[in-house]
């Protein structure tokens, strides 16, 4: 099992050249084919404003974006053809980013994003991570939006809950886990019943048949929530990748996110792979 096919999202966004960075690194690890999707809305003027000035406006935007469009192609050309890489493949596409990537993500085994930013003027919907880790149904690995990250899954810590989630994203992330210095599997506040007899030896033992050096902890998880427990045991370890299982059901056309997911969307401190 390897990781093939890696499709990073592009945007216009300051964190996009470090996101670009990580998949250019990723794909020369695994000699994979880098395929680069730009996704933008369409501009869409309220109706007011298209009777006032319409085409103008929108012609003006128009240009705007094949302009930005033009430059990032150019940019992901020039960093992927400097660090000697041949497959790679630039694509557009002219509708909803998460929905863009969702639809592309079908032919690809590892799509990188990130987490977003709300300092970022872009067009990018605040929900857009969550939507994609949700619908995608591939392995999603989200960068944060702040810090660098040179090497990704030297120390990994495993969030492990018997989920089908969290079974989803360690079957996921074994290319990774497999190259990893030292791999940390933490059951918080496991129920005895749902893991068997040792909370998390079940899932150490199937790793360690792929050749995977592990190593199991309990965590009761007691005094806060999952997510802030994960990212305080992440710190504690120097991980450099959380794999976890992202949670989360439709309602009413809206996404509703279990709470771990939540926070580790919304405050993570290193770049975590969920699957869903």
């Amino acid at each position: 099992m390897s990781y093939k096919t890696i499709l990073v999202h592009i945007d216009p966004g300051k964190r996009c050249a470090a996101r670009l960075e990580v998949a250019i690194g990723l794909a020369i690890q695994y000699d994979a084919h880098l395929v680069a999707l730009y996704a933008l809305a369409p501009f869409v003027l309220p109706g007011y404003l298209m009777a006032q000035v319409g085409g103008e406006i929108i012609q003006a935007q128009q240009k705007a974006a094949a302009l930005e469009m033009a430059r990032a192609e150019a940019d992901f050309t020039r960093l992927t053809s400097t660090a000697g890489l041949r497959n790679v493949e630039w694509r557009t596409a002219h509708d909803d980013p998460a929905g863009a990537v969702t639809l592309h993500a079908r032919y690809a085994d590892l799509i990188v994003i990130g987490q977003g930013d709300a300092e970022d003027n872009i067009d990018i919907p605040a929900d857009f991570a969550a939507r994609v880790v949700l619908a995608a149904g591939r392995p999603v690995l989200i960068l944060p939006n702040v810090g660098s990250f040179p090497r990704i899954g030297k120390r990994i810590l495993v969030a492990w809950n018997a989920s089908r989630e969290a079974t989803r994203a360690v079957i996921d992330a074994i290319p990774l886990l497999q190259r990893a210095d030292k791999v940390k599997i933490m059951a918080v506040g496991p129920g005895y019943g749902e893991h068997g007899k040792i909370p998390g030896a079940d899932i150490g033992l199937y790793l360690a048949r792929h050749g995977v050096r592990v190593d199991v902890a309990l965590d009761p998880g007691a005094e806060i929530d999952v997510g802030n427990e994960l990212l305080s045991r992440a710190a504690d370890l120097s991980a450099d990748l959380i794999v976890m299982g992202g949670y989360g059901h439709s309602r009413l056309k809206e996404w509703v996110l279990g709470g771990a997911t939540r926070t580790i969307l919304e405050s993570m401190t290193v770049p975590v792979l969920m699957s869903h």
